[in-house]
């Protein structure tokens, strides 16, 4: 071991500059197992649409200056929102 301990930062910089000068085998001890997944995945959820439909939304999305996949979201998490 190097005498130097991983920082507890959030900073991305300070831990870029670290991991640059440093090696994750001189840690081991140091490490533990993640009880449970740290990062979590949006689901994804295929929508099926004819073609001149697919057509519309992309039309709506470049109007809106979206894309696509995140005007259906909002079209969704309005629909969600909206009580009734």
């Amino acid at each position: 071991m190097n005498g130097s301990k991983i920082p507890r930062t959030d900073s991305i910089h300070e831990l870029a500059d670290f991991w640059d000068t440093h090696d994750l085998t001189d840690f081991t001890e140091d490490l533990e197992e993640a009880p449970e997944p740290v990062f979590e995945r949006p689901m994804a959820i295929g929508v099926p649409l004819e073609p001149q439909e697919a057509q519309a939304v992309a039309r709506i999305a470049q109007s809106e200056g979206i894309d696509s996949g995140n005007l259906i979201r909002q079209w969704v998490l309005e629909r969600i929102h909206t009580p009734g």
